[in-house]
């Protein structure tokens, strides 16, 4: 039953990651509902290691775009610009993650804070998609400066509050100034990797890896599912937001922050 359970919390990080709907809210969320009989402390940190293998599906996926040490000059000064891009994005949220990750892990983890951010975010992404139109300027990867990147990195901090979204917050925010769906969405993916890597690798270093062999293996198990969704859901968006807005994901918060607060109102 252990087992099961984390292999739906991987479907579900595999899933809701990439989804403009909060990853972390969902799985807190199923958690409060179907609890893994583990310790607190590990539960803790299962929710933000198995982002590793979320991010491992943008590496394999990109990686001849991510991967810097190329034979050919060009392509190496473009990769190792858009790194540089993508650290100078990660520099808010990994500030006040660092800071607040206490304090986050404790008073914002809980179902009226995820339900508000829900509702709040769900109905933003509907008013923005509707009603703010503004011109493309950018449509490449290349064009996004690095004061593009630090004003989504703005936008990534935001999604530190359970139930926001970093994928949502960051390409709307891309798209509010003035880069392309797809382009956002792309860079969106690319900022995750420093920014999971690194909050994975301080939940572990709290908790001083004093786990046990099972849950060395929910780890992994969690991971390896995590990885995989991962991989058919990036394809599955980046198809999507060349198409679509996201005022469908802007009605499934709304209605997800009614339900939760409907459940655990009358529980």
């Amino acid at each position: 039953m252990e087992a099961l359970k984390v292999v739906i919390l991987g479907i579900i990080q595999g899933i809701t990651e990439w989804l403009p709907v909060s990853s972390t809210g969902h799985m807190l969320l199923f958690d409060e509902v179907m609890p893994l009989a583990q310790d607190p402390e590990f539960v803790s940190v299962f929710m933000v290691v198995i982002q590793l293998g979320s991010i491992l599906a943008v590496v394999v996926l990109y990686f001849w775009k991510l991967w810097p040490f190329r034979r050919d000059r060009q392509e190496r000064i473009r990769c190792l610009t858009l790194w540089g891009k993508v650290l100078v994005a990660t520099i808010p949220a990994a500030v006040v993650g660092l800071i607040a990750d206490d304090f986050i892990d404790s008073r914002l983890s809980t179902w009226p804070v995820i339900a508000a951010a829900l509702f709040v975010y769900g109905v933003l992404y509907i008013v923005l998609e509707k009603k703010v139109h503004r011109p493309v300027r950018i449509t490449s990867l290349e064009e996004i400066t690095l004061r593009d990147s630090l004003y989504m990195g703005l936008f990534q901090m935001l999604a530190l509050i359970p139930g926001t979204s970093r994928s949502g917050s960051t390409i709307l925010g891309g798209m509010i100034g003035g880069i392309s769906r797809p382009v956002a969405a792309e860079f969106s993916f690319f900022m995750a990797l420093p920014v999971m890597a690194g909050a994975s690798l301080l939940r572990l270093l709290k908790s001083g890896f004093a786990f046990t062999g099972a849950q060395w293996g929910y780890l992994a198990l969690g991971s390896a599912v995590a990885f995989v969704v991962s991989l058919l859901v990036i394809k599955g968006l980046m198809d999507y937001v060349r198409r679509h807005d996201f005022s469908v994901f802007g009605v499934y918060r709304i209605v997800l922050a009614v339900v939760v607060v409907l459940y655990f109102s009358l529980s």
